[in-house]
């Protein structure tokens, strides 16, 4: 190979490191605020649990979760993100949300007749 050429190739890998590097950076950042929004989604969620125990509603809203589901499929989609994925990604959620509501639910049965 030629040295003109080769040298052209270690800059060219050395700008894709550079590039590769500056999207990671740019992913860490959006990593880091998605788990900083979950935690804010799920201490909402869990003064919802509480709420619904206090009232004797159901730790599942079934309906709810299908107007949320459908609702976020349309967002998805319109962000250009996988609107499976992203109704896959909102069920995980939901039946973690459901199964923090049925602690709460289950808790708060148990200290009441207790």
């Amino acid at each position: 190979m030629a040295p003109e050429r080769e040298a052209n190739d270690r800059d060219d890998t050395a700008r894709a490191r550079e590039l590769l590097a500056e999207e990671r950076r740019s992913i860490d950042n959006i990593d880091a605020a998605l788990v900083h929004l979950l935690a804010e989604r799920f201490a909402h969620t869990q003064r919802v649990g509480v709420l619904k125990h206090a009232h004797g509603l159901p730790p599942a809203d079934p309906s709810r979760e299908q107007e949320q589901i459908t609702h976020l499929r349309s967002l998805a989609d319109t962000a250009g993100l996988d609107p499976v994925f992203a109704e896959a990604f909102m069920r995980f959620i939901v039946t973690e949300v459901i199964r923090h509501h049925e602690r709460i639910r289950d808790e708060g049965s148990g200290a009441e007749s207790a």
